[in-house]
Parts: structure tokens; C-alpha cells; sequence
């Protein structure tokens, strides 16, 4: 079996390419979609079931602190922003990576879809990188446009949501090298999650220090991941 870092790299043409369009998934909500490599942001069973169970119900919930500090690996249309925004009463410090901004009138198509989310994809897309802003009084968001293995700061994060593309197409962002990086960004007894269960990936994970468990997927998906410093 070929480990993930010789598996084809497709992440310039993933990444790079125009041909992104808007797909709506089997929950209504909606996704970005990469014909040439049939690849998505969301999951195709719904992309708010998905990152709902995975990130806000796995993830967000299983989270003690107060106030949290959220890493999101992989920011994309901003839907777990919203999703963590909506979904509880703490006190939010959130900063998203993401080398990758989307295409502004790709952000424009996704409002217009989305009406009662519009304000707050506006807010996210439409912000400086690299400064903080305000979505309310409880909760700031952060954008880094860079790459995780560039991303520098002091700060320590209560949990990581790592919603990167799969190995499959995006391959070194799931390597030794970069489950370490995570490890060392959480504070003792963060939490690191993903929709990604792939053995390597687990494996991988175990093997900088996390505590990793196997729970039950979202829609379309057996199994997630959670990992614990």
C-alpha cells in the first residue's frame, strides 16, 4: 500500500483551478464543487449534517474551556464559522487558515443561495485577512491566508477543526509533519477533529501524542475522527 506522502498530488490543480461551481447537497444546504477532479468542500449527503456532527456536535461540544479558541484548518466557504457562530453561548476567539481565499463572486453565488446565512458569508469573505473582526460581542474571527505549515503565532487553541481536503487529493496535509504542527498549536487537553477516519491518518495522529478515538460519521461516512492532546 502506497503511504499518503507518495500518493499523486492534485493540490495546485485543486486549488488553482476556475472551474468551481455551486452544488447543492442531499440536506438543501449548499457547496463548492471541482469538476475536474470530482471533489467537494462538503460532503455530498448534506454539507450542514456533515459539518454540524462532525465539528459543532464531535467537536465543538466536547470542548470545557471558556472562553474557546478555534483553529479551522481549511476555512473554505465559511459554513463551520457560521455553524460555531450559531451554536453556542461561549465566548468565540476563531481563526481560520486558508491559503486559498474563494472567488468573490463565487461568494456572491453562495449568498444569494444562502439568504439567511448572507450577512454572515459577507462578513467572512468580504473582511481583511489578518485582522480581527467582530460578529458579535461574544465572538472574533481571525483569517490567516497562509498555509498550515507557514502558520506562525504564539498562541495556543482549545480545538482544531481540520477540514482540509481529503488525502486523496491534498495528501501533505495529512502527514506526520503536519499532525505535528497541530499538536503543537492545541494546549494540553485540546481537542483536533475531522471527518477524515483513513488508518494512516490515525496512525499518523498517534504517533506525535494524540489520544485518538473512532466515532460514528456523519451521513454518507462510517467513521470520524477525534483526538485529544
Amino acid at each position: 500500500m502506497k503511504s499518503i506522502e507518495n500518493k499523486a498530488m492534485n493540490t495546485q490543480l485543486v486549488n488553482n483551478t476556475n472551474d468551481k461551481c455551486l452544488l447543492q447537497t442531499a440536506d438543501g444546504s449548499w457547496t463548492i464543487h471541482i469538476p475536474e477532479v470530482e471533489e467537494t468542500y462538503h460532503s455530498r449527503h448534506g454539507a450542514m449534517q456533515e459539518s454540524m456532527h462532525v465539528f459543532i456536535h464531535q467537536g465543538l461540544h466536547h470542548c470545557s474551556a471558556e472562553p474557546i479558541s478555534v483553529l479551522e484548518v481549511g476555512l473554505g466557504t465559511g459554513l463551520n464559522v457560521i455553524l460555531t457562530y450559531l451554536n453556542t453561548h461561549k465566548s468565540i476567539d476563531y481563526h481560520g487558515i486558508e491559503p486559498y481565499p474563494m472567488d468573490k463572486k463565487l461568494v456572491e453565488e453562495l449568498m444569494a443561495k444562502s439568504e439567511s446565512y448572507a450577512q454572515l458569508y459577507r462578513y467572512i469573505h468580504f473582511s481583511p485577512s489578518q485582522e480581527v473582526i467582530s460578529l458579535s460581542d461574544y465572538f472574533t474571527l481571525k483569517k490567516h491566508p497562509i498555509k498550515l505549515l507557514d502558520f506562525e503565532t504564539e498562541k495556543l487553541f482549545d480545538i482544531i477543526y481540520y477540514d482540509a481536503f481529503g488525502p486523496r487529493v491534498e495528501p501533505t496535509m495529512w502527514t506526520i509533519e503536519a499532525m505535528q504542527k497541530c499538536f503543537d498549536l492545541l494546549k494540553p487537553g485540546g481537542i483536533w477533529v475531522s471527518y477524515c477516519a483513513k488508518g494512516e491518518v490515525r496512525r499518523n495522529l498517534m504517533v506525535v501524542g494524540f489520544q485518538v478515538e473512532r466515532l460514528s460519521g456523519p451521513p454518507g461516512k462510517r467513521e470520524m475522527l477525534r483526538a485529544k492532546k
